[in-house]
């Protein structure tokens, strides 16, 4: 349907939704969330749900008393201090779908309804740096608020943060780096803290530099779909790291329906999710040896092993929750903008779109790296009562 590719024109907090009926009627969610499948699920929670393992959220905020989300959702932060709040229409949608994907555990009888997350047992830290693009304060936020992210980074490494997910950025043509920001993930890596921001959706659009994906020592997010082909709204830049399911997911609302969405926000989610899962496992395992961990374990890796598009490959939680169990853990290191960290720089132009076999700016100096939701998770079940 084109309501889903019309909903992007900018990377910006909204989702484009469309009225659905009751989320709770044999809504036939879990079998389509593809994702969980690809990732190896099952196999990886044979090891570890994530628990004991905190993910710092920064986004619109999140819906703690969402079905798929009760007790996961800690005390947060609100960075932002005004806008939409909890019953109204913009609020928190954003930053709940995000939730949803690292650490939702479903509901209902043997949580067999709603949505699971990549880490199901781990908890969610929410951080609200950013307004959602309905939110009417928004404009006040984005010449008020620039630091927010910044202090929110902050915030969430000195409250237990382990991971911090950013599926937001700025890519538009005036991005470039923000020294608070740049120093606010340096220091949340310092404190132990692994980064995962979402690589961008201007892929069709110049493939614009998105901050904060390019930071040094940030894990960026590229996003596939099913079949393991690059999305084309996926932005291909030199600090790719690794690619994740980005396209036809399954995401929750706070108003108690779901959508399918795009984006390398889901992507970002993934990672983030696979993150936990590794620091469950291992804690000992420092912010650069998780990325260097992800990197070596990536399947369908590019010709040449790595490439603009997909960063490594395909993140593979399996492998790298095998693999993590080898290493020995070195002390956590400061991350420097070098190679190691930032990647060699942008790589030959290819033909990124073979299968692998298997964001307009926002608030501040950022733009939400869009988890653009379109149909709402209707289809193949027109017949259900309330769908």
């Amino acid at each position: 349907m084109s309501i889903r590719r019309a909903a992007v024109t900018a990377l910006a907090a909204a989702l484009a939704l469309v009225p659905a009926g009751s989320a709770y009627a044999d809504d036939g969610i879990r079998a389509q969330q593809w994702a969980l499948d690809v990732m190896g699920t099952d196999q990886a929670w044979r090891t570890t749900k994530g628990e004991g393992v905190t993910v710092a959220v920064l986004d619109t905020g999140v819906d703690a008393s969402h079905p798929d989300l009760a007790g996961n959702v800690l005390p947060g932060k609100d960075m932002v201090g005004f806008g939409a709040r909890k019953g109204d229409k913009s609020w928190a949608r954003h930053g709940t779908a995000m939730a949803g994907i690292v650490a939702g555990h479903g509901h209902g009888a043997g949580r067999r309804d709603g949505v699971l997350g990549i880490a199901p047992e781990a908890r969610i830290l929410p951080v609200r740096v950013i307004l959602e693009d309905g939110d009417p304060a928004r404009k006040k936020a984005r010449s008020t608020r620039g630091n927010a992210l910044a202090e929110g980074i902050r915030w969430a490494a000195d409250h237990g943060a382990d991971v911090i997910n950013l599926s937001l950025g700025d890519d538009s043509k005036s991005a470039h780096p923000e020294p608070t920001e740049d120093a606010a993930v340096q220091y949340a890596l310092r404190k132990g803290a692994v980064v995962v921001a979402s690589a961008g959706n201007g892929g069709e659009r110049g493939d614009h530099i998105s901050y904060p994906a390019a930071y040094p020592g940030v894990i960026a997010a590229t996003a596939v779909d099913n079949n393991g082909v690059r999305a084309s709204f996926s932005t291909r830049r030199w600090y790719a790291t690794v690619s994740a399911p980005g396209d036809d997911i399954v995401i929750a609302d706070p108003n108690r329906r779901y959508y399918e969405g795009w984006g390398t926000s889901a992507a970002s989610a993934f990672v983030s999710g696979a993150v936990a899962l590794i620091r469950a496992a291992h804690p000992g395992l420092g912010p650069a040896e998780i990325k260097e961990l992800l990197r070596d374990t990536a399947r369908d890796a590019p010709s040449g092993g790595r490439d603009d598009s997909r960063g490594f490959g395909l993140i593979d939680p399996v492998a790298a929750l095998d693999r993590a169990g080898k290493i020995k853990p070195d002390s956590l290191r400061t991350t420097a903008h070098a190679e190691k960290y930032f990647g060699p720089g942008p790589d030959e132009e290819s033909d990124d779109e073979e299968p692998a076999g298997w964001v307009g700016p926002v608030a501040g100096a950022l733009g939400v790296a869009l988890l653009a939701a379109g149909i709402v998770l209707w289809r193949g079940r027109r017949s259900t009562s309330g769908r």
